[in-house]
């Protein structure tokens, strides 16, 4: 089921309301029917003008009952019957499908609303996703996988109906609101990933202004566009397009090294590797907290570090044995499944 979770007010799920509207459409279609066959049938079986054979067919259907215009035969007196049979059962079909059209639509909107207010002030750390083309389904696809909670904003509907069941904002980022209605302020982290650099751009400003210490993470399409997002206040900005051709230069200059990294990091439908390069987060209550990182074999860890980071410290790349983990530490490091996982738990 696809659920597309919208501020404008479709808010119910697109199989009901389709098939709301199918049934509808039925109904109305049976009655047009009806009327036309009535109309002809009063032609030809009563000799009416059409005016007339229209008038006696509608006041039949809707069951009016203003009397005959004319007397009618053996044969007329047949036909009306199945006519008022045929068309009260249609009337009411339609009547009903009308009235769960409306009801049952205004009644899903109302929920829908009140259902994504609900699970919006419910968030915090997750991660706001602004234009769901195709950079961003990547990115959702991938945070998924890593169970990470997100909340997608785009304004356009086709582009809202490949959101599936995530939380999901038919607008677009710049308007009035938006950003506070996806929980911006107890967000870890918002992603600017539309096609217009002025937009994203936009989104920068407000969300650093909205939130001071949350990470911002943006697309540009040019070398004047990352300067701009940079000056906004993105904390990373990305080019797909130059990475992209860093990426193929890569494959060509070091083949060895982007296998690594595709068997590390599989593409969205690739089967899983047992092998995995991660970033850990030692916390402040961690049993690793003061451990070294030469006693992780002792505790059934056996990983590669590549690097540690602390937040008032440069990087340190290939640290030794004798590193002291601390909390807060966000350590990279390479190694079989099973012991990524052990790590990870640790580490708390």
């Amino acid at each position: 089921m696809v659920l597309a979770v919208q501020w404008d007010g479709a808010s119910h799920p697109a199989g009901l309301a389709a098939s709301r509207a199918r049934h509808l459409l039925i109904g109305a279609g049976t009655l047009l029917a009806l009327t036309l066959v009535g109309t002809l049938g009063y032609v030809a079986i009563a000799g009416m003008t059409p005016l007339d054979a229209l008038y006696m067919t509608v006041t039949t259907l809707s069951t009016v009952g203003y009397g005959e215009i004319r007397p009618l035969g053996a044969g007329g007196r047949v036909f009306t019957m199945g006519l008022i049979a045929a068309g009260v059962g249609t009337a009411l079909y339609t009547a009903g499908a009308f009235a769960e059209f409306l009801v049952a639509g205004r009644l899903g909107e109302i929920l829908g609303r009140r259902a994504m207010s609900k699970a919006l002030a419910s968030m915090s750390e997750h991660v706001i996703v602004c234009g769901y083309g195709r950079l961003g389904r990547a990115l959702a696809a991938e945070l998924d996988r890593s169970s990470v909670p997100l909340v997608v904003i785009d304004p356009d509907p086709a582009a809202m109906a490949r959101a599936g069941e995530r939380p999901a904002i038919l607008a677009s980022a710049e308007e009035e609101g938006v950003l506070e209605r996806a929980g911006i302020a107890r967000a870890h982290a918002i992603v600017a990933a539309t096609g217009s650099e002025a937009v994203n751009v936009f989104v920068a400003l407000a969300a650093r202004d909205a939130n001071p210490e949350i990470a911002i993470h943006a697309r540009a399409e040019t070398e004047a566009g990352v300067r701009r997002l940079r000056r906004a206040g993105a904390t990373q900005v990305v080019s797909p397009h130059h990475l992209g051709g860093l990426r193929l230069a890569q494959a060509i200059l070091r083949p060895a090294v982007v296998d690594f990294l595709e068997l590390a990091t599989p593409a969205s439908g690739a089967a899983p590797t047992e092998i995995d390069l991660e970033e850990v987060l030692i916390a402040p209550a961690s049993v690793l907290a003061g451990a070294r990182l030469g006693e992780l074999a002792d505790r059934g860890i056996s990983v590669s570090v590549v690097a540690v980071k602390r937040t008032a410290e440069p990087i340190a790349l290939s640290p030794g044995p004798d590193v002291e983990l601390r909390g807060g530490d966000r350590v990279v490091v390479v190694g079989e499944r099973a012991s990524v996982t052990r790590l990870a738990d640790l580490a708390g």
